[in-house]
């Protein structure tokens, strides 16, 4: 008879405790903040600045030029021979959606102009140049 008692004065509690999984939520973001950075893949460059406007997401190809004037072709390395001869099949299995071009800004400007003139060679006219942004002050 005791028993009965004892559970008319407790109740039944129907709430569920949320703080464990509040914890285990922020626990996640902040695993998700800091490898989002290290996520990003990509070929190490210093970008020159500009007054730009920033580029729309489109699906297009990335050539990187490294301060070395080594080509990268979606972190992929090409020597200039091999880029050359394989931009135009890579442009169109990217789904010619452009090819963007980021060239660190110690590169000599005669490599860039060399990458863009293979370029154009193979018929690839859709080109943008990737810069950062200037600080506005």
């Amino acid at each position: 008879m005791r028993r009965g008692r004892r559970s008319e004065r407790m109740g039944v509690n129907g709430e569920i405790n949320v703080v464990s999984l509040i914890d285990v939520m922020m626990l996640l973001m902040v695993i998700f903040m800091i490898t989002a950075p290290i996520m990003q893949g990509g070929v190490d460059i210093a970008l020159p600045t500009a007054d730009v406007r920033p580029l729309e997401p489109k699906n297009g190809l990335v050539v990187t030029v490294d301060q070395r004037g080594q080509i990268f072709v979606d972190e992929t390395r090409l020597s200039y021979e091999e880029f050359a001869g394989s931009i135009k099949a890579l442009s169109e299995k990217k789904g010619g959606g452009g090819v963007y071009l980021r060239a660190d800004e110690a590169v000599p400007y005669g490599r860039v102009v060399q990458i863009v003139a293979a370029m154009r060679a193979n018929g690839i006219t859709d080109v943008g140049l990737v810069a950062e942004p200037e600080d506005p002050r």
